[in-house]
Parts: structure tokens; C-alpha cells; sequence
């Protein structure tokens, strides 16, 4: 199977070509990708555990999933077909924010990424791929702002840095 290939941006999410995913991760080049939250009626949000399998970040929690948009494939159409994938199901999304973040991780790995974090609402229980995902669970936004600054290490290095972002967010528009 051929590698999957990310889309090469500038900082301001113009294509500048494809690269493998690794080699772009090796290089630590920025490249687009997306970040999806999953919340429900009672304002909870769902996270998932990634595999243990995983090349990196194996057995972190993080946002409900995230991966890269393939060459012509819009940010939301990306995020409900990595949903399906990941979680076993698709809802409808919108893109709230863009960003750009850094993480380098212990084994060389570097996520530079030019961030579309998308939001969807869901109701039902998933039915995640066990290849991508040991575990998941409702949570409201505040509990894992909590335990995120009591556990940091129990989180991905991205979601840490998203999630700063989607709470102020989430914050920003209930006074609306």
C-alpha cells in the first residue's frame, strides 16, 4: 500500500506540494491538517484513547479524532471520513478555527501542522476501529481541563495544545 501523502502549506494554508506523511514528520515541515471535536446535548465532548499500536503517541488521550486532508479533499469532508474510520460513525461539521502549532516528540517525530479544528455534535455510542483507538468516552470540557494540568502526560502533545484553544471557544460563545 502506498503511503499516505500530506499536503504541504505556507502559513497561510497555500498548497506548496505533497510529501509522504513520515518524511514530512521526520522533517518537521508544516503541512495541513485537522482536529475534530465531538460534543453532545449535555455539553460533554467525546475522546478517544488512541491504540497502543500507534507510531506515536500510542495509549494518550486526545480531542475525538484528527489525521491530514488528501490532495483536492476539503477540511470537512476530511473530518467525516477519518470520523468513520477512526470512531465508526459521521455526524455533520463546522470548522470554528485555524492555527498553526509545533510538537516534537521523543522518537524524532515532528507535528507542524497548519490546524482546521472542526465541530460536530452526536448522540449515540461509537463503534471505534480497535486498530486506531484502545478506548473513548464522554467528558465535559472543564473535567479534562482539570485533569489535563493534574496529568499532562496522559494527553497527546497536540491535544494539549488544541484544547486551550476549543475550551476558550467554548467558553467565548455560551455568553452568546
Amino acid at each position: 500500500m502506498q503511503e499516505e501523502k500530506v499536503i504541504l502549506v505556507n502559513d497561510k494554508d497555500e498548497p506548496q506540494g505533497l510529501m509522504p506523511k513520515m518524511e514530512a514528520h521526520e522533517k518537521g515541515l508544516l503541512h495541513r491538517a485537522f482536529s475534530v471535536f465531538v460534543m453532545n446535548d449535555k455539553g460533554q465532548t467525546m475522546i478517544q484513547q488512541r491504540a497502543k499500536t500507534k507510531y506515536h503517541s500510542p495509549g494518550l488521550w486526545t480531542n475525538t479524532c484528527c489525521s491530514h486532508q488528501r490532495e483536492g479533499e476539503g477540511s470537512v469532508d476530511a473530518g467525516k471520513r477519518r470520523l468513520m474510520e477512526e470512531m465508526g460513525f459521521t455526524t455533520d461539521l463546522n470548522e470554528i478555527f485555524t492555527f498553526i502549532y509545533r510538537a516534537p516528540f521523543d522518537n524524532g517525530l515532528t507535528e507542524h501542522e497548519f490546524d482546521h479544528v472542526l465541530i460536530g455534535k452526536y448522540e449515540e455510542a461509537p463503534e471505534p476501529n480497535p486498530d486506531e483507538v484502545a478506548d473513548w468516552g464522554w467528558v465535559y470540557p472543564d473535567e479534562v481541563k482539570k485533569d489535563m494540568e493534574r496529568h499532562p502526560e496522559r494527553y497527546t502533545a497536540w491535544f494539549k495544545i488544541i484544547f486551550d484553544k476549543f475550551y476558550d471557544h467554548l467558553m467565548q460563545n455560551a455568553s452568546l
